[in-house]
């Protein structure tokens, strides 16, 4: 009897809440009122942007062995109405766990800097899932991606650093926005839609254990949470309820994980001149790790400046310190990588290759990661000059900046530095609409697919706004075979 009173006197809160307005209103509550504003053109256009560079992504990622496991179980499920990368038309949950599982593959996913997440790779499959389960619009597909990236960022950008210390924040908080995005679609009412949510965040997770060992448990995170997210959404639509104060309640989700919660960073901004977070979220032009980036764009800045001045090459080159915020050293602090991963996640062999490519006039390239480049000597020579520290004031601004500060000394004393304050693809230096469709062809070439079929896709991505269905957009995506020897050298 009493927990039936308890959940009448709930279900009372929640009502004098006015759908999440009123004092009472709890923080998911509050939330998913926000998640029912209107989506504008433009947002939609940005979103469009956010799907091109996730299907990029997803493209190559297919074909590199990380997703064979993925790809070889979506292939025992029946046929069915959904579109996975690899170009099979499948079961939509089979679909969804494959296509989950490429978007960070090639380390060249989105970025949202103070959520700490990367909110493509779970969002986009998470509402592709369901818009051809029900039938949505390209308009409908976009209006639900922009509601997911929403919600995962509000809640990441409230975690902190405590939390991002032991938890993947892409699934951690990835599970909210697939629930979002999920919700959108269905159709949800704010009860249910906060239900989603609740139901998703309990069941959401991710350890960073994983980084330690040599894996694919990292895709795994983003399968998970985005099925969490979409079951969560499904199951609320048929009236299973969750708790409302799942983020702030005594055994929620920021008791349970994190030291540094602020829920006013989930409601805030919420004001009617407030536009939608999507807009803030970077785009990636290197592949790797994003706490390598600002070290990248220092050494291609520094190597500039050595042509410039002539003051030598990279056999000239006696030592290079790396300073850097503390969360890029813990990732990224491998001097002797032996696989292509452990290269994404390396700021002396960023820097090497780098330095190395930008004295030639070049930029980095997918080919500087994969393992026949590891043992080059020239590479490994320069590898080894460069030592790692942590510069407190970096440290400080992380995560509103990614920054890293480069120094190089010369054999003949001469001493050249860098401040790089943000990584370029972020609100600050945003990668151009150019840039942007160059690494959609960039990936998909190398991906193996005929140039024609990749212009057709990037047009048919960028009309999504007006697309009938999003089922004759996924029609367009090319076959392509995932398979162990189809990796890229």
């Amino acid at each position: 009897m009493s927990g039936q009173i308890y959940l009448n006197r709930a279900a009372k809160a929640s009502a004098n809440a006015s759908a999440g307005t009123g004092p009472s209103a709890s923080v998911l509550e509050t939330l998913a009122t926000r998640l029912a504003a209107p989506v504008d053109d433009a947002t939609r256009s940005r979103a469009s942007q956010h799907v091109l560079d996730w299907l990029a992504s997803a493209q190559l990622g297919v074909v590199q062995p990380a997703a064979s496991g993925f790809a070889a179980l979506a292939r025992e499920s029946a046929p069915n109405i959904c579109r996975a990368v690899a170009g099979q038309s499948v079961d939509w949950w089979y679909a969804l766990q494959l296509n989950a599982a490429l978007g960070n593959i090639m380390e060249m996913d989105d970025l949202h800097r103070t959520s700490i997440l990367h909110p493509g790779p779970v969002i986009v499959p998470a509402a592709i899932a369901i818009a051809e389960k029900v039938g949505a619009s390209g308009a409908e597909l976009l209006d639900a991606i922009v509601r997911g990236y929403e919600a995962t960022i509000r809640i990441g950008r409230a975690l902190g650093t405590s939390h991002y210390k032991y938890f993947h924040n892409t699934s951690s908080c990835g599970s909210f926005g697939a629930a979002a995005a999920a919700a959108s679609l269905l159709k949800l009412d704010h009860a249910k839609t906060v239900s989603a949510l609740a139901n998703a965040g309990s069941r959401t997770g991710g350890l960073w254990q994983m980084r330690h060992e040599a894996c694919e448990t990292k895709s795994l995170h983003n399968v998970m949470a985005a099925q969490t997210g979409v079951q969560s959404a499904l199951l609320a639509a048929a009236g299973v309820r969750g708790p409302s104060q799942l983020l702030e309640g005594p055994q929620g989700l920021f008791a349970a994980t994190t030291d540094q919660a602020d829920p006013q960073a989930v409601v805030a901004q919420m004001g009617r001149g407030d536009g939608w977070l999507i807009h803030d979220v970077s785009f990636k032009p290197w592949p790797a790790c994003r706490h390598a980036h600002p070290v990248i764009d220092a050494a291609l800045a520094l190597a500039k400046t050595m042509a410039t001045r002539s003051v030598g090459q990279a056999a000239d080159i006696r030592a290079i310190e790396v300073a850097t915020y503390k969360s890029a050293i813990d990732f990224c602090n491998k001097p002797d990588p032996t696989t292509e991963a452990e290269a994404k996640f390396s700021l002396q062999h960023s820097v090497a290759i780098t330095l190395l490519r930008g004295l030639a006039g070049e930029l980095p390239q997918l080919i500087d990661f994969a393992v026949s480049n590891l043992a080059d000597p020239n590479v490994v020579a320069l590898r080894e000059r460069v030592s790692v520290g942590e510069d407190a004031g970096l440290t400080s601004a992380f995560p509103n900046h990614y920054a890293a500060r480069l120094k190089v000394t010369m054999s003949n004393g001469d001493v050249l530095n860098h401040l790089q304050e943000d990584a370029w693809g972020d609100p600050e230096l945003p990668l151009s609409q150019e840039g942007l469709q160059a690494k959609f062809f960039m990936l998909f070439d190398a991906a193996g697919v005929e140039r024609a079929v990749t212009q057709a896709l990037l047009a048919a991505t960028l009309a999504l706004p007006m697309s009938t269905t999003v089922s004759d957009w996924t029609a367009l995506w090319p076959n392509v075979v995932s398979q162990n020897s189809a990796q890229h050298t």
